[in-house]
């Protein structure tokens, strides 16, 4: 499994071009710009990758900036999202306002999955439920390759706000410990902000939640 990062939008938000075999999907869309979009796509086209998908972490506004933009470029390709992160989906251009920013609500609803074993252009991961930052979070695990997509439940050496509307320290506290930190110390940590890291790094050095 190959994944290219673009960091992209005012917020500085890690979108992952993920592929296999010519055939990949998008995670967490941030774009902001015609230029950001625009060097996501002179990627996938050098990569030859058919882009098939775009999976959401979850749907705060900074991870999903870019949805309609990859949608108008590659026609429209499923969305995938837990379905409790529905208020965020369809609040999306209030959410926005509140930081200053003007969008179009989203005019369909994406495809809602849970948690467990899940397949997007032909490559199997596991969805694994990590609440607390977002009450439908999902981090997506590639047991083949050892790679992670984090979302922003776990970042190197920190964690996701939990402040937020809907945010529990506790909640996610348990998430990280449970369905992260139980993964092998050489996975490699991909995070929606922020360097990547692996799991052995964050449960010696991680100062919220220690293993």
């Amino acid at each position: 499994m190959n994944i290219h990062t673009f960091t992209v939008n005012p917020l500085q938000e890690n979108t992952y071009l993920v592929s296999r075999d010519n055939r990949g999907f998008v995670v967490d869309p941030g774009f902001f710009s015609a230029t950001e979009i625009d060097l996501f796509n002179r990627k996938v086209s050098e990569l030859g990758v058919r882009l098939e998908a775009i999976v959401l972490t979850h749907a705060h506004l900074d991870h999903v900036f870019g949805v309609e933009r990859v949608r108008n470029h590659y026609g429209e390709i499923p969305v995938y999202l837990h379905r409790d992160d529905a208020w965020f989906w369809d609040n999306y251009m209030l959410s926005a306002a509140r930081f200053g920013f003007e969008v179009k609500p989203f005019g369909f609803q994406p495809d809602w999955i849970d948690g467990g074993e899940v397949e997007f252009a032909g490559i199997g991961l596991k969805a694994l439920l990590t609440p607390g930052h977002a009450p439908g979070h999902l981090a997506y695990y590639h047991p083949e390759s050892g790679q992670l997509l984090s979302g922003d439940a776990l970042f190197r050496e920190s964690i996701g706000r939990t402040d937020l509307p809907m945010g529990n320290f506790e909640q996610l506290e348990a998430s990280i410990k449970t369905n992260l930190y139980t993964l092998p110390e050489g996975t490699v940590v991909y995070p929606g902000h922020g360097p990547a890291t692996t799991i052995g790094h964050e449960k010696k050095h991680n100062p919220f939640v220690r293993y």
